[in-house]
């Protein structure tokens, strides 16, 4: 299993997998909510294209799915949790971690992974 650590609910993500080219898989996830809590779970990307991937979420009590797109360093991944709506936006490191910036709609300003 691979590491993910996320804020889902309140999502951040630094994604560790094992292989730096492929990001598909299943990821162990820890992660802090915006109220400072933390939790756990675990994350599945599927990937559809070269490109493009689904992920589901299962953290905290609760499960997202969403849609995700990588371009070279970059990864994004918009989800549904509930009625919230969010979105993800990282750098693929080079050792394959991913590291950046979360926000879910109608919250003031935004996450990190811890």
């Amino acid at each position: 299993m691979r590491k993910f650590l996320a804020s889902l609910a309140m999502l951040g993500i630094a994604l560790v997998p094992a292989a730096a080219q492929s990001i598909g898989g299943t990821y162990t996830v820890a992660g802090t909510n915006f109220d400072g809590s933390k939790y756990g779970g675990e994350a599945t990307i599927t990937l559809t294209s070269d490109t493009t991937c689904t992920i589901h979420w299962e953290t905290g009590g609760s499960s997202s799915d969403g849609i995700c797109m990588r371009n070279d360093d970059a990864f994004s991944a918009g989800y549904v949790m509930g009625k919230e709506i969010g979105l993800v936006v990282y750098k693929v490191e080079k050792d394959g971690s991913l590291h950046g910036l979360w926000t879910i709609a109608g919250q003031n300003g935004n996450g990190t992974p811890k």
